[in-house]
């Protein structure tokens, strides 16, 4: 997922995708301790997009903290 999409998604939005991609890390995991995973390089991009929009949510919570402070 690109940061530019995800800058134009709403805090909400951002949240959603983030349980959404939290999900799919677990069953990653899961299918990785049972032989299972085949797309190994998808761990790394889920990991990688969680830490994105944790990054571009933190951003947007300080910004709305400084326009109402």
């Amino acid at each position: 997922m690109k940061a530019s999409d995800l800058r134009a998604m709403s805090l909400d939005q951002l949240d959603d995708e983030l349980v959404k991609l939290k999900k799919e890390q677990f069953n990653l995991r899961f299918q990785k301790a049972s032989g299972q995973l085949e797309n190994t390089a998808r761990v790394r991009q889920v990991r990688r997009d969680i830490a994105r929009i944790k990054t571009l949510a933190a951003e947007k919570r300080a910004s709305g903290a400084e326009a109402q402070g």
